[in-house]
Parts: C-alpha cells; sequence; structure tokens
C-alpha cells in the first residue's frame, strides 16, 4: 500500500483500512506465537501500513482543524 492511494481516501474508509490491518497483525502474531507464520517479513509490513494509515488520518485531522 503506498501513502498516494491512502490520500486519495476519506477518513472513514481510512478508519476501516486501520481496522483490518489490526486485525491481520493480530492473526500474524497469534501464528507467531503458536509457530504457524512462515513469512515473518509479514509482520513488519502490515505494521508499516498501520503506521502509514494513522499518519495520514492524523494529518487530515490537524489539516481540518486548521481551515
Amino acid at each position: 500500500m503506498k501513502a498516494s492511494e491512502l490520500k486519495a481516501k476519506s477518513d472513514g474508509e481510512l478508519q476501516q483500512e486501520l481496522h483490518s490491518l489490526l486485525k491481520a497483525q493480530f492473526g500474524l502474531r497469534m501464528q507467531k506465537a503458536t509457530q504457524q507464520l512462515t513469512n515473518t517479513s509479514q509482520l513488519g509490513k502490515v505494521r508499516r501500513d498501520i503506521a502509514r494509515v494513522r499518519t495520514q488520518l492524523a494529518a487530515k485531522a490537524k489539516g481540518q482543524g486548521t481551515a
């Protein structure tokens, strides 16, 4: 997921995306704990995607607050 794709989304869509990413992160953590996770790089990718979405939400909130 690219930051440019996130800029085009609305706040509701970003919240929904964040929720699905958090669920995916939880699932990956459970797979890691039970030693079922084969591709551990997925954890880092999901974590970075969550950070991108949260950054975009914060930027939109800051922009709306000053306008």
